[in-house]
């Protein structure tokens, strides 16, 4: 019995220190990330997905367009898959409070809850992620950081009932002439 209950408090132990950033940690960081104004226009991203051990799985590039309403955000995303498959995802997203977001698509599974804080945004949500022919319900936790060159860089852990199973890197660009603005607001 001591053994199992010291197995379980190494456990708990170790799965509280993998949440333990916050976005206030970044509170004072530059550039400031405004999310609605660095997605409005075009933005592109270039992404991997590697499984839990590190293996890239899968490489792909995503055209963004983004209209800010003054209320809502919509991203139109259309993803190109190094095989040639292609997806689309549109969020919207809403500005719930001075740092915090609430954004909603058709495979995410209830609402994406986020908030930024200087030049990072954390998201968490839920969402029924293809694979081969069905869909397998994982979690995300994604994080945003903003570079001082207008790059936004995303890292996200994915995982299935607590156990991580990849993890997805992006980095977003924006067009030469947006690129300037979204960092000077």
């Amino acid at each position: 019995m001591t053994f199992l209950r010291g197995l379980t408090l190494s456990a708990l132990i170790l799965l509280s220190g993998c949440d333990s950033m916050k976005t206030a940690d970044f509170k004072d960081a530059e550039p400031k990330l405004v999310l609605e104004t660095y997605f409005s226009g075009k933005t592109q991203a270039f992404g991997i997905f590697e499984d839990r051990f590190g293996n890239v799985r899968r490489q792909f590039t995503v055209d963004i367009d983004g209209i800010w309403d003054g209320r809502e955000l919509v991203l139109d995303e259309r993803f190109k898959y190094s095989d040639n498959e292609t997806d689309r995802r549109v969020w919207k997203i809403l500005k719930t409070g001075e740092n915090t977001y609430e954004g909603r698509a058709d495979d995410i599974i209830g609402v994406a809850q986020g908030d930024v804080s200087g030049n990072a945004l954390n998201w968490h949500y839920d969402m029924d992620l293809k694979v081969g022919d069905g869909t397998l319900r994982v979690h995300f936790n994604d994080w945003m950081f903003l570079q001082p060159s207008g790059v936004l860089i995303n890292r996200a852990r994915v995982s299935k009932l607590g156990i991580e199973i990849g993890s997805v890197t992006l980095a977003f660009t924006k067009e030469p002439d947006q690129s300037v603005s979204a960092r000077s607001k």
